[in-house]
C-alpha cells in the first residue's frame, strides 16, 4: 500500500524521497505510516516499473536531492487502484487492548496505571487532530485554494482520526471506571 501512498502524494507535485516522508508525517500518519527507509525503497522499486521518474537537483549548500516525478504509467495504476473497490476489513493490533484482554492476570494497580497513562496520550492525539490538523487543512485550502476538494476528504480522514480517539478516550474511561 505504501507504493500508492505514495504515488497519490506525486500526483500532488514532485518531492523528494524526504519531502514524501514530511508529508505522510503531517497528514496520513494517524491512519496510515512509513519509514524513511521504507519510502527510499518503495520509490527505487516504483522507478525500476516506471511508474515515476527522478532527476538529481544540485544544491549548493547541501548535498544534492533526487526528485520524483510520477509517470503516465503511474498516474494509470494509481486511478486503477483508486477504483478497485476494497472488500476487506484492515486489520488491527492494540497493545493496550491485548494487554487489557489478560488484565485479569495483572494486579490492579499495574493495570490502572497503564491505562492512566494511555489515557493522556490519546488525549493528546485527540487534541492533535482538534488543533494541529484541523489548523494544517485550513491553511492548505488558504495557500492553495485549487485543492479544495482535495482538502474535504483530508477533513474527513482528520475526522476519523478524531472520532477514534474520542471512542478510545471513552473506552479508557470505562476500563478505570471498572477497574477503580
Amino acid at each position: 500500500m505504501l507504493k500508492y501512498a505514495l504515488l497519490g502524494f506525486l500526483s500532488y507535485t514532485p518531492m523528494s524521497g524526504y519531502e514524501l516522508k514530511q508529508r505522510i508525517d503531517r497528514s496520513t500518519a494517524h491512519f496510515w505510516h512509513a519509514k524513511l527507509s521504507q519510502i527510499y525503497v518503495t520509490l527505487k522499486t516504483l522507478e525500476q516499473e516506471n511508474l515515476i521518474n527522478s532527476t538529481v537537483q544540485e544544491q549548493s549548500d547541501r548535498p544534492d536531492r533526487r526528485v520524483y516525478t510520477m509517470t503516465p504509467a503511474g498516474q494509470r495504476e494509481f486511478q486503477t487502484w483508486l477504483a478497485e473497490p476494497y472488500t476487506e476489513l484492515s486489520p488491527k493490533k492494540e497493545t493496550l487492548v491485548l494487554k487489557m484482554f489478560f488484565a485479569a492476570r495483572m494486579e490492579k494497580p499495574i493495570a490502572l496505571a497503564q491505562l492512566h497513562i494511555q489515557l493522556e496520550l490519546h488525549k493528546k492525539q485527540l487534541m492533535y487532530y482538534q488543533q494541529d490538523v484541523l489548523s494544517s487543512i485550513q491553511h492548505a485550502t488558504t495557500e492553495f485554494p485549487q485543492l479544495t476538494g482535495d482538502a474535504k476528504m483530508w477533513e474527513a480522514t482528520r475526522r476519523f482520526g478524531e472520532k477514534y480517539e474520542i471512542t478510545y478516550v471513552q473506552w479508557i474511561e470505562e476500563m478505570i471506571q471498572m477497574l477503580a
